[in-house]
């Protein structure tokens, strides 16, 4: 059975958290196959949040529970399912002819 990778958003990080640290702790809860920690464009610092993608649904949801209110770096962390992008209401405009 060919099984979906899932999306976490993870809030409440420290600055300073990085990617390599998300990986490591997100890995206790199965295959991480993309992490993403979100950064201010002109400044390059960390806007406090990321984006982990687990291998399964199930490893995702094993995360969730994991690791939501999770104290890391002295910040109890947000973990939740991400929305896909359509349901996050953003509406496709509707172009007059």
């Amino acid at each position: 059975m060919f099984n979906m990778e899932a999306k976490l958003h993870v809030g409440n990080l420290s600055k300073s958290t990085t990617q390599e640290e998300l990986n490591a702790l997100f890995a206790q809860a199965g295959e991480v196959t993309a992490t993403e920690v979100i950064k201010d464009r002109k400044s390059g610092e960390s806007k406090g949040y990321a984006f982990v993608t687990m291998s399964a649904q199930s490893e995702a949801d094993k995360a969730v529970s994991m690791f939501n209110t999770y104290s890391f770096s002295e910040h109890a962390l947000k973990v939740s399912l991400a929305k896909p992008r359509e349901q996050r209401g953003i509406t496709n405009p509707i172009i007059e002819p």
